[in-house]
C-alpha cells in the first residue's frame, strides 16, 4: 500500500503514555472544498462546517470497528442555525448545514456559537454494529465556539478531561481545517469503563497546557506533517507515539437503488402522495445536494 501523506485529509492517533493522554490530529483540505461544493453556504456556514466536519473526523477516527459510524448532531429551535448534521463512516465524511440565510447576512464575521444556534444542545453518537454498542450523549450546546462545546459534551456526557482545538481557514479558493483532540485516561481503562478517571488528575494541567499552545495557523497549514506538528508540541515528554494514520475522503451514502428501496417499504397510499405534478417521486439528498427522480413503477 502507498504510504499515507500526513498533511491534509487524514488523522492519526497521539500516545502520551507517560502522562495516561491520547487523542487524535487531523486536518483537512480537498474533503471540505467537495462537501462544500454544491451547497453555496455564506463564507460564516463554510467556516463552521469545515470545523464540524474536523471535530467527526476527530472522534471517528477513535472508533475501534472499520464498519463504525460516528455522528455529531447540533439543533436548535429558532436559531439562524436550526440543523447541524456531519457523520464519519469508514474515513468518509458527510455534512450539512440548514440556516436562515438572511438572518447569516446581517451577522458579523466571528459570531459566537449563541448567536448562530440560540438555545440549542449537541447530540454525539457512536454506532459499533459488530459489538451491537450504541452509545449517544446529548448536552447543551454551550461554549464560544464548537471546540469548547466539545468539551463540554465531554466533560458533561462522559466525565473524561479533554482539549478540542478547532480551527478553520480559507486560502485562496480552498479551505482548510484542523483539529486535535487530547484526553486523559487512566491506565489499563479500556472502551467506555470510565466512571473512575479523575478531573484532577496532576498529569491533565500539564498536557493540557502543551495542547493548548497549538495556533490555529498550525492546525491549518497544509505543508506541515501533522507528526512534525505533535513532536513540536510534546517532543519534552519520556515518550510520544504516533499511531497509524486514517485516510479521510468525501463520502455520501445516498444511491438511486438504495433510494427506491427506502421508498418501496412505504405503504401504496403513502408512495401515491409522494408523486409530484410530473408523475414522479423526487427525493433529495441534504448532504450532497443531489435529487433522485423515481419512477411510482419502479417501486412495484
Amino acid at each position: 500500500m502507498p504510504e499515507i501523506e500526513l498533511k491534509t485529509d487524514v488523522a492519526i492517533g497521539v500516545a502520551i503514555p507517560s502522562r495516561n493522554a491520547r487523542g487524535r490530529i487531523a486536518r483537512l483540505g480537498p474533503v471540505v472544498d467537495t462537501v462544500l461544493a454544491n451547497h453555496g453556504y455564506p463564507p460564516v456556514i463554510e467556516n463552521l462546517l469545515a470545523e464540524a466536519l474536523t471535530l467527526t473526523a476527530l472522534l471517528g477516527a477513535l472508533l475501534k470497528e472499520p464498519q463504525g459510524q460516528l455522528t455529531v448532531q447540533a439543533q436548535t429551535e429558532g436559531g439562524i442555525i436550526d440543523l447541524m448534521v456531519c457523520d464519519y463512516l469508514g474515513g468518509e465524511l458527510r455534512g450539512y448545514v440548514r440556516h436562515d440565510a438572511e438572518r447569516v447576512a446581517e451577522l458579523g464575521g466571528e459570531p459566537t456559537l449563541e448567536e448562530l444556534f440560540g438555545k440549542g444542545y449537541l447530540a454525539i453518537t457512536f454506532d459499533q454494529p459488530v459489538a451491537k454498542e450504541r452509545y449517544q450523549g446529548i448536552v447543551p450546546l454551550e461554549g464560544k465556539n464548537l471546540g469548547e462545546a466539545a468539551q463540554s459534551y465531554f466533560a458533561q456526557s462522559e466525565q473524561i478531561p479533554s482539549l478540542v482545538r478547532l480551527a478553520a481557514e480559507k486560502r485562496g479558493e480552498h479551505w482548510f481545517a484542523g483539529g486535535l483532540l487530547l484526553q486523559h485516561l487512566p491506565e489499563g481503562e479500556e472502551g467506555r469503563e470510565r466512571l473512575h478517571t479523575r478531573l484532577d488528575h496532576p498529569d491533565w494541567p500539564h498536557v493540557a497546557i502543551l495542547g493548548g499552545s497549538v495556533k490555529p495557523e498550525e492546525l491549518t497549514d497544509p505543508d506541515l506533517p501533522l507528526d512534525d506538528l505533535v513532536w513540536r508540541l510534546f517532543h519534552e515528554e519520556e515518550e510520544l507515539r504516533t499511531l497509524p494514520p486514517v485516510k479521510l475522503s468525501r463520502g455520501c451514502r445516498c444511491d438511486p437503488d438504495y433510494v427506491r428501496s427506502v421508498i418501496a417499504r412505504f405503504p401504496a397510499d403513502e408512495r401515491e402522495a409522494m408523486v409530484g405534478e410530473n408523475g414522479l417521486i423526487t427525493v433529495d439528498c441534504a448532504f450532497c445536494s443531489s435529487s433522485f427522480a423515481i419512477q411510482p413503477s419502479e417501486l412495484t
